[in-house]
C-alpha cells in the first residue's frame, strides 16, 4: 500500500520511514466502528483511501457528526494530548484503505521524535477548528447549506464523484429529520449540481455545491492550508 496519507508524506524523511514501520495497512469497511465514545484508544488510523466521520453522542440512539477524517489526517488525536479515551465515536462513512499502528508502540514513537510531533500537533488544532465551525454550522445555517458542505467535505475525501448514502444516514450525520434531508437533497438535484437514486449520489456540478454551501466549508478548507501545507 502506498503512503498516501497527506501527514506522514509531509513528515521528515527520518520520522516517515521510522513511523511506516511500525504501520500495518487495513481495510476500513463501511459502517465499521473503530473507536467508541468514551472507550480507550487502541489503534491509530491513517487513511489513505477511506474515511471516517466523528460522532458526538448525544444518547444512545442520536449522534451528530461534528468532523471528519480522510487522507489529509489521522484517527487518535486524544493521545498527543495525553489522554487515551475518546470523546467521539468514529464510524467509517467511506470504505478504503488506511495504515494503523497500535497505540502503545504510536506513544513511544511519539515521545522520540519531535519531527514527528510537531506536525500532529498542528493537525489538531486544524480538527479543532473543524469541530467549532461544525457548531455553528449546526446553529446557524440552514439544512441545504450544511448538506452541500458535507458532500463537499465528503467528495475531498473519496476517490470519485460517487458517494454511497441514505436519507437515514445523512439526517443520523447532520441531526435532522429524514424529511428535511429528502427537500434538501432534492432541491439540490432539480438545479442540477447532484443526481441522488437509491442511496447512489454523483457530484454533477462542484462549482455549483461550492455556491450553495454555506463558508463553514471554505473556512476548513483555509484552515487546513493555512497550518498542514
Amino acid at each position: 500500500m502506498p503512503a498516501a496519507n497527506h501527514l506522514i508524506e509531509r513528515l521528515p524523511p527520518h520520522e516517515r520511514g521510522r513511523l511506516l514501520a511500525l504501520c500495518e495497512p487495513v481495510q476500513l469497511a463501511l459502517g465499521e466502528v473503530l473507536c467508541e465514545a468514551g472507550a480507550t484508544t487502541g489503534h491509530v488510523y491513517f487513511p489513505t483511501g477511506g474515511f471516517i466521520s466523528l460522532v458526538a453522542p448525544v444518547d444512545p440512539h442520536v449522534g451528530l457528526e461534528v468532523g471528519m477524517v480522510g487522507r489529509e489526517g489521522m484517527l487518535g488525536t486524544p493521545l498527543l494530548l495525553g489522554l487515551a479515551a475518546s470523546p467521539v465515536r468514529a464510524l467509517v462513512q467511506g470504505a478504503g484503505s488506511s495504515w494503523r499502528v497500535e497505540a502503545t508502540a504510536f506513544l513511544r514513537e511519539l515521545a522520540a521524535s519531535e519531527g514527528l510531533r510537531a506536525p500532529l500537533l498542528r493537525y489538531v488544532y486544524v480538527l479543532m477548528a473543524q469541530m467549532v465551525s461544525a457548531a455553528g454550522c449546526l446553529h446557524y445555517h440552514p439544512i441545504g447549506q450544511r448538506l452541500a458542505r458535507w458532500l463537499l467535505m465528503s467528495q475531498d475525501r473519496a476517490d470519485g464523484d460517487r458517494l454511497h448514502v441514505t436519507h437515514e444516514f445523512l439526517a443520523y450525520m447532520l441531526g435532522v429529520r429524514r424529511v428535511g434531508i429528502t427537500l434538501a437533497a432534492g432541491e439540490l438535484q432539480r438545479r442540477g449540481l447532484i443526481r441522488y437514486h437509491r442511496g447512489e449520489l454523483s457530484v454533477l456540478d462542484r462549482g455549483g455545491l461550492e455556491a450553495a454551501a454555506c463558508g463553514c466549508y471554505r473556512s476548513d478548507r483555509l484552515a487546513y492550508r493555512l497550518n498542514l501545507e
